[in-house]
C-alpha cells in the first residue's frame, strides 16, 4: 500500500456501504459495525454461529483473502478446462435458482422487480466465458512470439444492494474464466443473499473440483473489511461496482481497480431511426427492474423536428404526460 484510505473517502463508503444498513447510515464517530446475522438455514446458522470459514463464507477479510489466495493457486493446477467448469456450474446454478434467490434478493433489498431480478439471473448464461481468451501470434524474419492472457491472482471485489447476486455471479464467471479467484465485500443491506449464492457455488465447486473457497465472501461486511481487502497482500486487483464514495475510495486505494460507478446515460433520438422502436426501447430500458441498472436509460435528447412525433411514441408505448409544458 502507497497510502491509507482518506478519512473523509471513508465517511463517503459509511454512507454509501452502510446506508441502507438499518435506515441512514451512522454519523461520524458512531459505529458501523452491522451485528452478525445467519446467512441460510445451515444447521450452524440456526445455532446463531454462522458457517464461517467454510465454502467460501468468511467473518475475518483477511482470513478470506488467504484462503481465496490457496484456491488460486489450486484453480491454476486445473487449466483451462477447469475454469470452464466453474463457468459452467455458476451459470446452471444461477439458472435453476433464479426464481427463488430472485425473490430473497427482493425481500431482502425491497427495490426493484421480482420478474426482472429473475430473468437477470436465468440470463446470466449469456455471459462470456474462456472463448474470450483467444491468443494472439506474431511471426516474421526475426521468429515468432506468442501473446497470451495471464490471471492477476485474487481479485477483491465490491457488490451493489441493486443486484446482488446477478453481480456477484457475474464477476466470478468473468474472473475465473481469466483464471482468478474472488473475495466479495458486498453491500450490506443485500448481504444475506449474497452470502447464501456464494456458499452454494463453492460447495459446488467444491464438490467438482475440490477448491473450497473459489468465491470468497465477508459474512458480515463493514467499512474495515472493505478496508482489510483493499490492503491485503494477496489482493492484486479491485472490482467494485457502487456509488461514488465507494468507487472514489477504491481509485484511491493504491491498488490497481476497475470500477463502475454511477451512471446517467442519455439517449439521443434525431429521426434518422424508427421513433416507435425508438420509445418501445426507451420505455422498457427505463422502467426495467425500476431503474435500477446504471446503463439503463435517465434521460432524452430529442431534435425539435421529431419531437411530437416521439412524444406520441412514448405515450402510445406506456409514457404518460405529466403536463404540457
Amino acid at each position: 500500500m502507497n497510502s491509507a484510505i482518506n478519512e473523509n473517502l471513508i465517511r463517503d463508503v459509511i454512507e454509501e456501504v452502510l446506508g441502507r444498513l438499518n435506515g441512514p447510515g451512522p454519523a461520524p464517530g458512531q459505529s458501523g459495525t452491522p451485528k452478525p446475522a445467519p446467512a441460510c438455514g445451515c444447521p450452524d446458522a440456526k445455532r446463531g454461529v454462522g458457517a464461517r470459514g467454510r465454502f467460501g463464507v468468511f467473518q475475518d477479510a483477511g482470513e478470506a483473502c488467504a484462503a481465496a489466495q490457496e484456491a488460486f493457486e489450486q484453480l491454476s493446477e486445473k487449466g483451462v478446462a477447469g475454469r470452464n467448469k466453474v463457468i459452467h456450474l455458476i451459470k446452471e446454478i444461477c439458472y435453476a435458482n433464479a426464481t427463488d434467490w430472485g425473490r430473497i434478493e427482493l425481500e431482502e433489498t425491497r427495490i426493484g422487480r421480482l420478474d426482472h431480478k429473475i430473468e437477470k439471473l436465468k440470463g446470466l448464461r449469456g455471459v462470456p466465458g474462456v472463448e474470450f481468451l483467444n491468443p494472439y501470434g506474431l511471426s516474421g524474419d526475426h521468429g515468432i512470439a506468442l501473446e497470451e492472457y495471464a490471471p492477476f491472482g485474487v481479485i477483491g471485489a465490491v457488490t451493489p444492494s441493486t443486484h446482488s447476486i446477478p453481480t456477484m455471479a457475474c464477476n466470478v464467471i468473468s474472473m475465473a474464466a481469466a483464471g482468478n479467484a474472488a473475495v466479495f465485500n458486498p453491500h450490506p443491506g443485500a448481504a444475506k443473499c449474497a452470502v447464501k449464492a456464494a456458499r452454494v457455488f463453492n460447495e459446488a465447486i467444491h464438490r467438482e473440483l475440490g477448491i473450497e473457497n473459489l468465491a470468497c465472501i465477508v459474512e458480515s461486511p463493514t467499512l474495515e473489511s472493505f478496508q482489510a481487502i483493499a490492503q491485503s497482500e494477496h489482493v492484486r486487483l479491485l472490482c467494485v461496482t457502487g456509488g461514488p464514495g465507494v468507487v472514489k475510495a477504491a481509485m484511491q486505494s493504491g491498488k490497481r481497480a476497475v470500477c463502475a460507478g454511477p451512471g446517467n446515460p442519455p439517449v439521443l433520438v434525431d429521426g434518422t431511426g424508427c421513433l416507435e422502436r425508438a420509445a418501445q426501447c426507451v420505455v422498457f430500458g427505463a422502467a426495467y427492474d425500476n431503474n435500477l441498472l446504471c446503463i439503463g436509460e435517465k434521460e432524452v435528447f430529442v431534435l425539435d423536428s421529431v419531437f411530437d412525433r416521439f412524444m406520441a411514441a412514448l405515450e402510445k408505448n406506456g409514457a404518460v404526460r405529466l403536463n404540457d409544458a
